[in-house]
């Protein structure tokens, strides 16, 4: 029986997204590194109920966070602005079309806060932040799954998919597995 089919009893928070992580992953057939994997872990913790995703104009928030004085406020201001980014283009590309904006507007805005940060930061946070930025497109694509856990979501239109898929950085992004709005697969 498929995860999606069980109910989930974990025995803490992170499991239980770990867990629904990991389904997305398989069911998108991408591989995140370790790393990553657990960054998208807490960030989806971090940003449950946050009504920050409503910022109407998210290239001048990162401006914004571009222009912020001091090493730790303007990082975690960067930080703010990638993952915002990731969220609403995997969980909710719904408020990019509202906006008149394309998913890979969210996917491009939040690799380049992530290169930023990765660009700034010490040695061992640069790893893990070049490596979001990397897989930010895939990163979006596991996110685009766990949506479609929902039940409630139509999936993505076959522009959506185009637009997600030129985001790439390679095919083993996405393989060649998209949800289609019916729920099946292309």
């Amino acid at each position: 029986m498929p995860i999606s089919e069980d109910i989930r009893t974990a025995d803490s928070a992170t499991a239980l997204w770990q867990d629904l992580v990991r389904e997305g992953e398989q069911r998108c057939g991408a591989q995140l590194d370790e790393n990553s994997e657990s960054w998208l872990v807490f960030t989806l913790m971090r940003h449950l109920g946050s009504t920050a995703l409503a910022e109407p104009a998210m290239a001048l928030v990162y401006l914004d966070a571009l222009h912020t004085a001091g090493g730790a406020r303007r990082s975690q201001a960067l930080q703010d602005v990638g993952e915002r980014c990731l969220l609403i283009a995997g969980l909710y590309p719904e408020l990019a079309q509202r906006r008149r904006v394309s998913q890979r507007y969210y996917i491009e805005l939040g690799q380049g806060a992530f290169r930023q940060l990765a660009d700034e930061a010490r040695r061992a946070m640069a790893e893990l932040y070049e490596g979001i930025a990397r897989q930010f497109a895939r990163l979006v694509r596991v996110l685009v799954e766990l949506r479609a856990l929902s039940g409630e979501w139509r999936g993505l239109t076959p522009l959506e998919r185009h637009g997600l898929s030129l985001a790439a950085q390679t095919p083993a992004d996405f393989g060649d597995r998209f949800l289609l709005p019916d729920g099946g697969r292309a």
